[in-house]
């Protein structure tokens, strides 16, 4: 079984909303091949279609949001922020085992999923990429 990490979001969250991509990639060092990115599906087709593939095989599963920017500069600003993230909890982490412990957990708890596992019809994915592009081309002639 392979593993999967998401976001922890609340129910009313409006990132939810947002088109989500799955990057699979190797679970283990040992392994070695470039990820593989695929979507853009809606966050429970994603969560569905990842937890269908790493079930069975030892991959890692990672469901994201896509972050739609319109310049460069707006891009810019996401990295400068997950620079300073990163940063900030840098200078948080006690770096002992018992920290590493806590992290690994987080990581297990993530990988748990928050409903019944139901695989998607090719037919309800292509469905929610329709309303995928049909937001996107909306959002565009704003």
């Amino acid at each position: 079984m392979g593993a999967l990490v998401t976001l922890d979001l609340s129910a009313d969250s409006p990132v939810r909303a947002m088109p989500w991509i799955i990057t699979f990639g190797p679970l283990t060092d040992e392994d070695e091949w470039e990820p593989v990115v695929c979507g853009p599906y809606e966050r429970p087709h994603a969560l569905a279609l990842a937890e269908a593939v790493v079930a069975d095989e030892e991959l890692m599963a990672v469901v994201e949001p896509l972050l739609p920017h319109l310049s460069a500069d707006e891009i810019r600003g996401e990295i400068a922020a997950a620079k300073l993230a990163v940063a900030d909890q840098e200078a948080r982490t006690v770096p002992d085992e018992a920290a590493a412990d806590l992290e690994l957990a987080g990581l297990t708890e993530l990988a748990e999923p928050d409903h019944e596992h139901v695989e998607p019809t090719v037919e309800e994915v292509r469905a929610g990429l329709a309303r995928i592009a049909a937001r996107l081309a909306s959002a565009g002639a704003r």
